[in-house]
């Protein structure tokens, strides 16, 4: 029974403890949420922290050749006494010798992450200068050719003799001439693709006068009207009282060539057999 108790009573007192197991996870999750908020860094952030890093570096290598200077300055005035035993003489070089390594060791070091900072520097200005080549890049100098020709005009009229910016016509034909090109491209592109027709289902119901009316007749005749977009589908007859029945059938319009009211209106021009005509269903296709 002891044993009992204290088994019960460690797992009570684990229930009782407030422990964040989860918290990494939650930290990983605000981190990338911070990260998508910001966006991603600019290409002029990225040439900024590159420059701020070889600033840095240059910092250090300077601050260590002070740093050696002034701990050889020192020794190379200071005059030692001749009776100085051979023992001190070796420890102090041994020390001077050391530190001279490991100076070099970081100048050395220094020296490789500039020379790596400026290829990543000199690739990025590569980049800039592909970009500026693109024809996207050139459409912003096409649209300041009218600044420059009216800048142009108010120099022609202060001195004729002199012309500063020199003729944009060449550069203002020939943007008109890529312009028209393309216009003409998308023109052409865009006739090949398929118009898109809109089409309707229809299920209309035709009823007779009477049970005497000749169905058949009837359903020819509903058939005999002919129209540029409309096409008859199937059709049966529907029993609707007294042994009288309707004639159900279905067709397909173009809404833009055929319109439900002038249906109607051919269809009941066979008013020897037809009573009257709804529209059962509409649906588009």
């Amino acid at each position: 029974m002891p044993k009992k108790s204290t088994n019960m009573s460690g797992l009570q007192c684990l229930a009782s403890e407030n422990i964040w197991f989860d918290k990494p996870l939650y930290d990983e999750a605000e981190k990338c949420f911070y990260e998508g908020a910001n966006g991603p860094p600019s290409q002029e952030s990225e040439v900024n922290a590159i420059l701020q890093d070889i600033a840095k570096s240059r910092q250090n290598i300077l601050q260590s050749l002070n740093g050696a200077k002034a701990a050889l300055l020192p020794k190379a005035r200071q005059q030692r006494p001749r009776n100085r035993n051979s023992s001190s003489h070796a420890g102090g070089d041994q020390e001077l010798v050391t530190r001279m390594k490991s100076m070099e060791l970081e100048n050395h070091t220094l020296h490789k992450v500039v020379a790596e900072m400026r290829a990543a520097l000199q690739t990025l200005e590569n980049r800039v200068a592909t970009l500026e080549k693109s024809p996207s890049a050139k459409a912003a100098p096409v649209q300041a050719a009218p600044v420059k020709q009216v800048q142009n005009g108010d120099d022609e009229d202060e001195d004729d003799d002199m012309d500063l910016f020199g003729s944009d016509d060449e550069d203002d034909e020939e943007a008109e001439r890529l312009k028209q090109e393309r216009l003409d491209a998308y023109a052409a592109k865009k006739s090949k693709k398929p118009a898109l027709i809109a089409k309707s289902s229809l299920l209309l119901d035709v009823k007779p006068w009477d049970d005497e009316t000749d169905m058949a007749k009837l359903e020819e005749c509903v058939r005999s009207v002919q129209m540029e977009g409309l096409l008859w589908g199937a059709s049966k007859l529907v029993p609707v009282g007294y042994g009288i029945k309707k004639l159900q059938i279905t067709c397909v319009i173009e809404d833009d060539k055929v319109g439900t009211d002038i249906l109607e209106e051919e269809i009941t021009k066979f008013e020897d057999f037809i009573q009257s005509i709804d529209v059962a269903a509409f649906n588009k296709i």
